[in-house]
């Protein structure tokens, strides 16, 4: 008899084993497994981590990054699942276990994915939304002599590349901000610059429990920076430290003009740069943002396709849809900091 439900601390070697049978490679660590699926968070009271049992063996898992989409006058609770692996001799245990995840919130949203995972997708209602790219702006290009490469003369081009790409990128910008670190015990000073939809922009709410959580993240370091100018909060960005390289996992600025954006950029690259990190490497899934991030030095390297599904017979917003690597584990997967770069 199959049976759907919230996991347990109990399940944690389990869960750690069908992902390594996955090729999913999780950390194994009891901490990061209590962060990821258990840690209680105020703005999220439902489970995190979710198990497809048989007569108490483990068929099939599931985890959720919790959000908000808000745009125009509405409201919807989405989850990202990951941590979605099934076992191979476990016929449509993944299929459910999905299934049975998209009907305790209002809506499902999909960044990339396995093949297999893309394929399931049209199957459970999710339609397209956009496109995910990712970016990267090389910091110190003899640092990436410090992460892998698939062959030296890989590494070598690599290195020439990212030498020619620092050499052009911008060095002045965003002079009139001040950046402030914020401490996880003062984070209600960044809440009036959280992100907000437009007529034209749907995005994924932030709350303060949520930035909390992020923080005490056991995987990577996390480092919230508020940005001022002239004594008035005007935006903020998230880091995140993952070995040789930095990546922008989350930022707004309460503004829709280009330059503020472009200010706010090299303003964390600055800071990034104070870190012995390769790159700096962010994602953008919205034209303005995208083009902002060109003009400040970086460059597309990945493309992921942005995928949606809404119940009640909703429809997808209009407009962009913006997402960054916190609505997803992107921000810290692999902590050893694999680059965006191939």
């Amino acid at each position: 008899m199959r049976e759907f439900r919230p996991s347990t601390p109990a399940d944690g070697a389990a869960i750690a084993a069908l992902l390594q049978a996955a090729g999913l490679h999780p950390v194994v660590r009891p901490e990061v497994e209590q962060w990821k699926y258990w840690r209680a968070r105020t703005d999220w009271p439902a489970a995190r981590s979710y198990v497809l049992t048989d007569h108490g063996q483990l068929m099939a898992h599931g985890a959720v990054i919790p959000g908000v989409l808000a745009w125009g006058s509405g409201l919807a609770t989405i989850v990202q699942v990951v941590d979605w692996a099934a076992r191979a001799d476990a016929a449509g245990a993944g299929f459910t276990l999905l299934k049975r995840l998209s009907r305790i919130v209002d809506g499902v949203i999909s960044i990339g994915g396995s093949s297999e995972t893309r394929q399931i997708l049209p199957y459970l209602g999710l339609k397209p939304a956009g496109e995910v790219v990712g970016y990267v702006r090389p910091l110190h290009p003899l640092r990436i002599f410090g992460t892998r490469a698939r062959s030296p003369w890989r590494l070598l081009a690599r290195f020439a590349r990212s030498v020619l790409w620092a050499a052009r990128a911008p060095s002045r910008g965003g002079e009139e901000f001040s950046v402030r670190r914020i401490a996880a015990d003062r984070l209600a000073q960044v809440l009036p610059a959280l992100p907000a939809p437009s007529p034209d922009l749907a995005v994924l709410e932030r709350s303060e429990a949520g930035l909390f959580h992020a923080l005490a993240c056991p995987l990577v370091r996390m480092e919230l920076h508020a940005l001022e100018k002239s004594g008035r909060l005007r935006g903020y960005f998230l880091l995140a430290i993952a070995g040789p390289q930095a990546r922008l996992g989350d930022c707004w600025m309460v503004s829709r003009d280009p330059g503020d954006w472009r200010a706010l950029l090299q303003c964390a690259v600055r800071q990034a740069r104070q870190h012995p990190v390769a790159e700096l490497t962010a994602w953008a899934s919205d034209a303005m943002f995208s083009e902002c991030l060109v003009q400040c030095g970086f460059h597309a390297r990945s493309r992921q396709p942005l995928s949606l599904l809404l119940r009640a017979g909703r429809p997808v917003p209009p407009g962009a849809l913006r997402v960054q690597m916190l609505d997803t584990d992107a921000i810290y997967l692999d902590p050893r900091g694999e680059s965006l770069m191939v």
